[in-house]
């Protein structure tokens, strides 16, 4: 199963870090939260990843590109005009990078992927939030539910798409950004059904968040995956330092490929 990650935004509430890369290359610890994310899904045996980009891509392209050197143990003899690697320090991934757009909106992005994608389930989150969520788990509810979408409910604080969930899991509204604060809301990690194309419309203004899930959710094909650990966003500089923090700490709850 693919993971596609969206990391094309320009990040505006993080402008001490974005002016110079793309959000989801904002470091944390010393790598980038891009980094963080792949390193989840891959504990759980998902390395093949699309990587939607945008704002500044060439950053994210380039860091993939020079992984290695980047990571490595190496010599570089400038008399003799060579370059010795001596302990390389790698990931089995597959990464393909999409251009997808300066200004393109969540789902134009997404619609963008479909030939990469087939007629294959995929996964798909946020190049900007980490979590503890067990993701085979999360699958499993997926198949389960035989919906088009799972998407990751968590109970922070306002200010994210609020979700009404009934007893069966089964969403039956999706309201982004309301006003007040609500229970569950989109903490991303979705699993989907290649069905999910038919629901984006072929316009990169077509906002994913809106459209595409509110119509799933109405009918009625929108599950939620209830996840009660650890879930943080990194829009804003003190939330960067927060992770910053726990990552230093040796106690970041989204580092379950350490333990």
């Amino acid at each position: 199963m693919k993971v596609i990650i969206l990391a094309g935004g320009l990040g505006t509430r993080l402008s001490e870090e974005t002016s110079l890369v793309p959000k989801p290359m904002v470091e944390i610890g010393g790598r980038p939260i891009l980094w963080h994310i792949m390193k989840i899904y891959s504990h759980y045996g998902f390395n093949d990843f699309i990587i939607l980009t945008g704002y500044k891509s060439h950053i994210i392209k380039d860091y993939f590109i020079n992984y290695y050197n980047r990571y490595s143990d190496i010599t570089v003899d400038m008399a003799r005009n060579s370059v010795e690697i001596h302990k390389t320090r790698h990931e089995p991934w597959k990464v393909t990078m999409l251009y997808t757009g300066q200004d393109t909106m969540t789902g134009g992005r997404i619609k963008k992927a479909q030939s990469y994608i087939g007629n294959e389930p995929f996964l798909l989150t946020y190049g900007d939030g980490v979590a503890d969520v067990n993701i085979k788990d999360l699958i499993q509810s997926h198949k389960k539910s035989k919906k088009i979408i799972t998407m990751t409910a968590v109970q922070p604080s306002g200010r994210f798409g609020a979700l009404v969930i009934k007893n069966d899991n089964l969403i039956t509204s999706f309201m982004e950004k309301p006003k007040g604060n609500e229970t569950w809301v989109n903490g991303g990690f979705f699993v989907c059904e290649p069905k999910v194309f038919d629901y984006i419309k072929n316009s990169d203004k077509t906002i994913f968040e809106r459209q595409p899930l509110e119509d799933i959710a109405k009918v009625k094909q929108l599950n939620a995956f209830k996840h009660n650990g650890f879930w943080k966003p990194m829009d804003t500089l003190r939330e960067k330092n927060e992770l910053t923090d726990l990552w230093y700490s040796g106690k970041a709850p989204w580092n379950v490929w350490d333990k």
